[in-house]
């Protein structure tokens, strides 16, 4: 078969055929290439991006405008990953500002912000007054402050797990403020946090069956 034919016969596949096989990609380097390929793959990856439920840029060198713009257009999105590789990641406030804009964050019940150091409270407090359907909630290796976590308290009533590994700036009065408004909160790591040992008897006084990693913490200062 000629090369021209079998070029033919993918251009004559309809748009929804196309749309099911790009949604079986994982990484979303190949959908941007597949995307560029022509008009009809591009509708097709439009497509297939509204029916994802989950999208990772994990592993991926990404930047506020690749991200924003897939992102915008996965409108049935559940679980999104955009924590940071070891390529690099330029995800910056003013990525998370336009995040907020995208049809899919009301309803993201996952959510990974892992390692992005190029992030501070002002772009998470965005981020969060418009995720309020998050039920896990990575935020792990970031600067962020109690500012960011007085947020996450106001704005995500239905979060269960939160990582806070090494977020060495976050106090007790962050950590207080979480479990004591997020009353459906299951599990939190307090991974290389320098809070007093006192705080996590407190954590378990408001929320007995909190489980707090790293595992053990919640039982200093009790025996």
């Amino acid at each position: 078969m000629k090369d021209e034919d079998y070029e033919a016969e993918i251009d004559s596949l309809p748009i929804d055929l196309l749309a099911h096989i790009f949604s079986l990609m994982i990484s979303f380097k190949d959908i941007a290439q597949a995307s560029g390929v022509c008009r009809k793959w591009k509708l097709g990856v439009k497509e297939s991006l509204a029916r994802r439920e989950k999208l990772s840029f994990s592993g991926w060198k990404t930047d506020d405008e690749s991200t924003t713009r897939l992102v915008s257009l996965a409108y049935g999105l559940k679980d999104l990953d955009i924590s940071k590789s070891r390529w690099g990641c330029r995800i910056t406030d003013e990525g998370l500002e336009h995040l907020c804009k995208a049809k899919c964050i009301r309803n993201l019940v996952s959510l990974s912000l892992w390692g992005l150091a190029g992030i501070t409270d002002k772009g998470v407090i965005q981020l969060m007054s418009h995720a309020t359907s998050l039920q896990h909630l990575n935020i792990g290796a970031t600067f962020i402050t109690d500012e960011s976590l007085f947020a996450i308290s106001i704005h995500c009533p239905c979060l269960k797990n939160l990582v806070l590994w090494g977020c060495r700036q976050v106090t007790e009065d962050g950590l207080v403020a979480v479990v004591n408004k997020c009353r459906k909160l299951e599990l939190i790591n307090v991974w290389g946090l320098r809070v007093p040992l006192d705080c996590f008897v407190c954590l378990r006084v408001i929320n007995p069956f909190l489980r707090i990693l790293p595992e053990g913490t919640g039982h200093y200062g009790i025996r």
